[in-house]
């Protein structure tokens, strides 16, 4: 019994030095990334990584991320391809997550993308409702029947209702979430619970640091 004892102790206290080793410059799985038992289908080919950020509009942990997120994919340059999917924060009827379908479709998205974060987080509009996004659209911009026409469309709203099973392949249940490859999963929870001296100023930095590690990892095997 004392044998066993030691046994499990020194186990444990291997299992605890592999965590404490673990940092963001060399992540170690099932600390500050998942890997998954089931790799979804990328969009990429060749040596091109895909890297997704699972995010939502409202959240402001995604809205203090883009910049160094911004600035992290223009380093990656053609190493990667990187799109984002709206989390569906309330179900087959988020309104978020129509409106990123809606613009998506349009080819809108990625050039308004900053303009829909100001409006939540600088200029603190909430976009709580169909009408909203439709006198947002208008605002800024775009044509009111196509914005309509697409937006009520059965492409869109098939896709929303769809969003939930997408992000439930990823086990996705939190934003922001950097998916690599298909299979490896992160976000700021488990780099900073594998990170306890980490501060939160240096969150992103480190998230980054382990996302610039995984496609490395990714790009090795292909």
């Amino acid at each position: 019994m004392r044998n066993l004892s030691l046994t499990l102790l020194t186990a444990l206290c291997l299992m605890a030095g592999g965590i404490a080793s673990a940092s963001p410059l060399s992540p170690v799985e099932g600390a500050e990334y998942k890997t998954l038992t089931t790799p979804q289908a990328t969009v990429v080919d060749g040596k091109k990584v895909e890297v997704i950020e699972f995010f939502m509009y409202h959240c402001p942990a995604c809205n203090q991320l883009e910049p160094a997120l911004l600035a992290w994919v223009g380093k990656q340059g053609n190493n990667i391809v990187f799109r984002r999917i709206h989390l569906p924060h309330t179900g087959a009827t988020d309104v978020e997550a129509h409106l990123f379908l809606t613009l998506e479709a349009l080819g809108l998205e990625e050039s308004l993308h900053a303009k829909i974060l100001n409006t939540w987080h600088v200029e603190h509009k909430q976009l709580l409702t169909d009408q909203d996004n439709i006198d947002w659209a208008l605002k800024n911009g775009i044509d009111k029947n196509k914005f309509i026409d697409t937006y009520f469309s059965f492409s869109v709203t098939s896709k929303l209702h769809g969003l939930m099973r997408v992000a439930e392949s990823y086990l996705v249940n939190s934003t922001p979430t950097l998916v690599i490859d298909g299979r490896f999963v992160t976000g700021p929870g488990s780099v900073q619970d594998s990170n306890a001296s980490l501060g939160l100023k240096d969150l992103d930095t480190a998230l980054l640091e382990v996302a610039n590690a995984l496609v490395l990892k990714a790009r090795a095997t292909k």
